[in-house]
């Protein structure tokens, strides 16, 4: 064979060549996307269907804000094998990318003591699931999970780059929950934007959710039988609102090497005018550096030394060449 006769790109036909052209486009949108994955469960009674439905609707406008990619399981009709098309939509997502996916569970769930299920029309979803499920995934991840006995979830899901969000800090917490009809009000309300800087990011919206939540049981003269928790350090612990002043968590879990909240209050549901003039790159240096600052803040010597402050002015040197 002569060197003429192999194969080479530019020998392909124009026509093809636009198609690969477009192809690859089409990728290089797809890797740029953020993708909301809407899973509603079985409702068992019909207040809760009601109540599941205007969840789906209010985290439908919210895509629709943001342009985000939306799927939606558990809406369509009834004899559904939703399990199966969930992991079939996992399966077909970018595992690779600069944007996050985020996962919003809006339903009731199950804990018998060994696995935490969520239920589902047909076979149920269990942690072990979407823990091999999620596995090649390696993009920025966001679970929310705002079932009852959600809490096992955290440890089975709790992994570098994602954020794991249940209604509850056990599985004993059987009752239904509340969280995710004040998720779904805060996104809407402009003091979820708690720093006033444009963004409404996950943690936010999570620590006006439960705010709301502690509210309404107060309200109603009632015992709360749900405890939310937040990790996005890995340790799966978890961290109650409670612990936060502002966005800034002021405590830890014992034994864990870093405070939550720092990673998710860099996941934006709908980013403000700032932020939205950066590009995918941007954004994830500028994610680094926040955390890099942070890291060394919480490390900083008493009193701090020059070499402190010569860290210290560097990161923040690069990070104001980043803002628009």
């Amino acid at each position: 064979m002569t060197p003429s006769s192999f194969p080479s790109p530019f020998r392909i036909s124009p026509i093809r060549r636009i198609g690969l052209i477009g192809l690859i486009l089409l990728l290089q949108v797809a890797l740029r996307a953020q993708d909301l994955l809407l899973v509603v469960g079985a409702p068992g009674e019909p207040q809760y269907a009601t109540n599941f439905t205007q969840q789906a609707a209010a985290w439908t406008r919210l895509a629709e804000r943001a342009k985000t990619r939306l799927t939606t399981i558990g809406l369509d009709a009834p004899g559904t094998n939703d399990l199966a098309l969930l992991h079939h939509a996992l399966t077909n997502l970018p595992p690779a990318s600069t944007e996050p996916l985020y996962l919003v569970f809006i339903g009731h769930g199950t804990f018998d003591g060994r696995e935490a299920r969520f239920n589902l029309r047909g076979p149920d979803l269990t942690s072990t699931n979407l823990h091999q499920w999620l596995a090649p995934i390696t993009r920025p991840t966001a679970i929310l999970n705002t079932a009852s006995a959600s809490a096992p979830f955290i440890k089975a899901l709790a992994r570098t780059n994602r954020v794991v969000l249940t209604a509850t800090r056990s599985g004993k917490e059987i009752n239904a929950t509340h969280l995710g009809t004040h998720l779904t009000d805060a996104i809407d309300d402009p003091k979820a934007d708690l720093d006033q800087d444009g963004d409404l990011s996950l943690l936010e919206l999570f620590l006006n959710a439960t705010a709301r939540v502690t509210e309404f049981y107060k309200s109603e003269g009632r015992l709360a039988s749900e405890h939310a928790l937040l990790d996005d350090n890995a340790d799966a612990l978890g961290t109650p609102a409670e612990w936060f002043r502002g966005t800034r968590a002021t405590k830890k879990a014992s034994g864990s090497a870093a405070t939550d909240g720092l990673r998710a209050h860099q996941f934006i549901l709908v980013p403000g005018p700032d932020s939205a003039r950066l590009t995918p790159e941007q954004r994830t240096r500028r994610n680094q550096l926040e955390l890099e600052i942070a890291r060394l803040r919480e490390t900083r010597p008493t009193p701090p030394t020059d070499a402190y402050y010569a860290q210290l002015e560097a990161l923040l040197l690069e990070m104001a060449k980043l803002l628009p």
